[in-house]
């Protein structure tokens, strides 16, 4: 694999900018409404965003100073006054609005109003909550930790979450949200974005209880495969145990294994061929089973 090797210091701002947001997502979007000491809304979508913890309940999000000219945002200048704002998640509904809020309007226009977002009031902070998106979170602002004093530099704004609002139509059967009902957006570099729903959503089981095995476990010929994945040997080493000489006997016993030997005269082809039959039973869920036939010695 040939790689470049930089350093932060020989890049300018926009290439430093492109290869963060190239690398770094997709990242979830924070449009963030907030109010200046006057009352009037303003309401900007942020990408260098995330929940951060969920005792207390904490979302970040980074209004960072303007690249071009190193001025600093309208959002970030009404957090330093009026410490509170309400994050909306985007989905792909949205999208096309969110872009247009984007937008360097002047100071004092009404984002909502130019987006053609609904404004809905909040209950315990004064900025508004946008209707169309299906949830809400009211927060205070505990600390805004400033980067820099450069152009592009960051301003993470630390939220703590007061109150939430949930549509009840994104929620699937035991009350959990659907990742397909919501149709989230995420940011990437450029002007691309990602929807997270439909065949880019897939689920991994989570090792919660007992540890795997570990690739470290398979045997090196099988570790350094060409026909396995990374993340073939990842669902192998998640198994919790290695399979037993009386399973691998077993195995090798098999119709598929026994024509494996018959038809491949060489250790490297044999071994080749066990690895496919593997590879298939990956594919059909057999985990188990496929581990069983990398045990055997080729």
């Amino acid at each position: 694999m040939k790689r470049l090797h930089l350093r932060p210091g020989d890049l300018s701002i926009p290439e430093m900018a492109h290869i963060l947001t190239g690398a770094v997502g997709p990242r979830p979007i924070a449009l963030a409404s907030t109010v200046d000491p006057d009352g009037n809304p303003n309401l900007s979508p942020f990408s260098f965003f995330n929940a951060f913890g969920s005792n207390p309940p904490i979302l970040i999000f980074s209004p960072a100073r303007k690249g071009r000219d190193n001025t600093t945002k309208h959002t970030y200048e009404n957090l330093k006054l009026v410490d509170e704002v309400v994050i909306n998640v985007v989905t792909y509904g949205m999208v096309q609005q969110i872009s247009l809020a984007s937008s360097d309007f002047p100071k004092g226009v009404n984002e909502f109003e130019k987006a053609g977002f609904t404004m809905e009031p909040s209950e315990l902070v004064k900025p508004l909550r946008v209707a169309e998106s299906p949830v809400q979170f009211e927060c205070r602002v505990l600390q805004i930790i400033e980067t820099g004093d450069q152009a592009a530099a960051g301003n993470l704004v630390i939220c703590r979450i007061v109150a939430i609002h949930i549509d009840e139509s994104i929620l699937d059967s035991n009350g959990n949200i659907d990742p397909h009902k919501i149709d989230l957006v995420g940011r990437l570099g450029g002007d691309f974005y990602c929807r997270a729903s439909g065949n880019a959503v897939f689920s991994v089981e989570k090792p919660l209880s007992t540890p795997g095995i570990g690739i470290d476990s398979l045997p090196e010929l099988v570790r350094l495969s060409h026909i396995l994945t990374g993340n073939d040997l990842g669902r192998l080493g998640n198994l919790k145990t290695l399979p037993s000489e009386s399973a691998v006997a077993e195995a090798q016993l098999s119709d598929a294994v026994v024509a494996i030997f018959k038809q491949n005269d060489t250790t490297d082809e044999r071994a080749l061929a066990l690895q496919k039959l593997a590879r298939l039973k990956i594919d059909d869920g057999d985990l188990p089973g496929a581990l069983t036939v990398l045990m055997i010695s080729p």
